[in-house]
């Protein structure tokens, strides 16, 4: 019966958060997850205590670190001279777009990807609008930009932050619109270096022997000690919902875990020659469950039942699982905080809009990345033994 309770509510769990929401209800992931550990707990079939242990505490911090580091370039006013510099750099809107994956891409290589597109959606939208152009282009270019950028570094969403730790012709114009006012954080040059010089502050600590997590939390505090931007403003641009979801995750994953049934499935597939240790079964796994779970859930549910894989299939996991969540709206948190921002601003991205260019730009951004990881040896295209690697 214990066992019996887990699955479904883990289950259920997952199941909820590939839909996205509760019918009739406004419960997002976050909720969805946060309700899975309550209903454990309820049940009494895990603890306070050993929903705990299961949490990876190191990855959390790190990844608070990360979004710190971010706010002090959201205050400082840095995205806004982004967005400008790109939307009066040309009148083609070819280049534009051009000009929008770059900059995107580079931002979310080097800070928490899910701020980025916070951030940048509505200026977008802004510019795009500001020049009678549809911004729905604009909006597909972030997101494909946001995953792909991120997929460049350990530090460029949440699942490669916990993968690193755990070891490694679309623009067209619009009629006359009405283009509505975006707050805007008025540029502070003298902040802007400040970030800037604290995130190469924080890469010189990362290749020290220095755990990741702290020195990143030495950055944070930093610049929490600032007299321009208050602590709270700093502390409140934190994405908590974000965290809360990893916290959550880390727990039903895990007491899914200490039942002993994942381990029984993984060798099952092992000794079936469809072990997660080959990019045959690596990349089609992971694009599927991240277009249907989410690339962030997928990434935490595979490391938990799989927690000694080779240093090549974290850095294939990390790359697949980033560009994959560019396949539908609903495979990465960055994607749906864009379109939520958008409809904020009466901009609706469908799906079958958003598919139309996604679908093809990650079956090839994956085509490239699969014939890279197979080129460097990161992984093998087939299962070479039974077992774990």
């Amino acid at each position: 019966m214990h066992n019996t309770i887990i699955l479904l509510v883990f289950f259920l769990s997952y199941v909820g958060m590939a839909a996205g929401r509760l019918p009739w209800l406004s419960v997002d992931r976050t909720g969805i997850a946060l309700l899975g550990v309550i209903a454990l707990l309820a049940s009494q079939t895990v603890n306070l205590d050993e929903v705990g242990d299961r949490i990876d505490t190191a990855t959390l911090v790190l990844l608070f670190a990360l979004m710190i580091i971010s706010a002090q370039f959201v205050a400082s006013g840095f995205f806004e001279i982004c967005c400008d510099w790109l939307m009066a750099k040309s009148d083609d809107p070819a280049t534009l777009l051009a000009l929008t994956v770059a900059v995107c891409g580079a931002l979310s290589a080097m800070l928490a990807n899910d701020i980025v597109v916070f951030t940048m959606a509505p200026l977008l939208i802004a510019g795009a609008q500001g020049r009678g152009l549809d911004p729905r282009p604009f909006l597909i270019a972030l997101v494909g930009a946001s995953n792909a950028g991120s997929a460049a570094t350990l530090i460029g969403n949440p699942q490669n932050i916990y993968i690193g730790q755990a070891g490694i012709g679309f623009a067209s114009p619009l009629p006359d619109k009405p283009t509505l006012e975006v707050p805007r954080h008025p540029h502070d040059r003298n902040q802007t270096i400040k970030g800037l010089i604290a995130l190469g502050a924080m890469l010189v600590l990362f290749s020290t022997p220095l755990p990741r997590e702290i020195g990143g939390l030495l950055i944070a505090a930093v610049l929490l000690s600032n007299r321009k931007f208050t602590s709270r403003t700093m502390i409140a641009s934190v994405d908590w919902p974000l965290i809360l979801l990893f916290v959550c995750l880390f727990a039903i994953t895990g007491v899914l875990v200490n039942t002993g049934l994942p381990w029984k499935a993984l060798n099952a597939l092992q000794q079936a020659g469809l072990g997660p240790n080959s990019l045959i079964v690596l990349t089609p796994i992971t694009l599927l469950m991240s277009n249907i779970i989410g690339n962030v859930p997928w990434v935490i549910l595979l490391l938990q039942i799989w927690p000694s894989p080779p240093a090549g299939a974290l850095y294939a996991l990390a790359l697949i699982s980033s560009l994959g969540g560019s396949l539908l709206l609903w495979g990465s948190v960055a994607n749906l905080i864009v379109v939520e921002r958008a409809q904020t601003m009466g901009v609706e991205l469908t799906t079958r809009e958003y598919a139309r260019a996604g679908v093809p730009f990650t079956i090839l951004s994956l085509a490239f990345a699969v014939l890279w990881l197979a080129w460097i040896g990161a992984l093998p295209w087939f299962p070479v033994a039974p077992g774990l690697e």
